[in-house]
């Protein structure tokens, strides 16, 4: 079976301040030399400790950033053979995600924001699906309501449902339980990998949580940039 994700090579390095009173400018890596595959249907957490280069990992496998060697191709594309345009676009076709944060649009109700996803991509039916997606992640009963009146746990149900209403082949989740007390995470995380495995989608989950990287079928260990399994 081919890798939905493969990466070979992948380095990120940024310039550090330039020292006083001028002078050649040093690089920081960030990343250096990731070779990774995944297979379609894995769930894979990414671990290590604050710094290690997990979230900068994920912004490159998602296309959000670019690196300064290397390559990632998706799916069977080469991602950074592609404009910006090109890789929002694959983005759109074959990804969902989740963040710590949520990345709820705080404008738009629990339904509008599921909606958008399916909206910008020209779906139709938008509507219907969303509510549905909001039925199945128990949130029936929210659907007008904007983020500010859900909480930090509603949120991230929006989010889920927001991520597998596209039914994306890959997904990808940065601390989704980040945000969250103890016995909201849980519940949201049973959640996730309860619609995942409904889904058959390939999951990336960044975390510093080994109880819940435990819970994948896979560990890819990162420290000072490097894998280091």
């Amino acid at each position: 079976m081919s890798p939905i994700i493969r990466s070979r090579g992948l380095s990120k390095t940024v310039p550090l301040a330039a020292p006083p009173g001028g002078g050649q400018v040093s690089q920081l890596a960030i990343l250096q030399d990731i070779d990774i595959e995944i297979i379609p249907g894995e769930a894979v957490a990414i671990v290590g400790a604050s710094g290690s280069g997990k979230s900068t990992l994920l912004g490159l496998l998602a296309g959000l950033d670019v690196p300064s060697a290397g390559k990632i191709e998706i799916d069977g594309n080469d991602l950074f053979s592609l404009d910006e345009d090109g890789r929002a676009l694959l983005r759109a076709r074959l990804l969902g995600f989740v963040f710590q944060s949520f990345q709820l649009l705080s404008a738009l109700n629990a339904l509008e924001n599921v909606m958008l996803p399916l909206e910008l991509a020209g779906i139709a039916g938008a509507a219907e699906s969303a509510k549905a997606m909001l039925q199945r992640v128990g949130l029936g009963e929210r659907l007008h309501h904007y983020p500010k009146y859900l909480s930090g746990g509603e949120q991230q149900r929006v989010a889920l449902a927001r991520a597998f209403v596209v039914k994306p082949k890959l997904l990808l989740a940065d601390e989704p339980t980040g945000n969250l007390d103890a016995a909201t995470g849980a519940a949201v995380i049973d959640l996730l990998f309860g619609l995942n495995a409904e889904a058959g989608t390939t999951l990336v989950l960044v975390t510093h949580d080994e109880a819940l990287a435990r819970r994948c079928g896979r560990i890819v260990r990162l420290a000072a940039g490097r894998v280091t399994n």
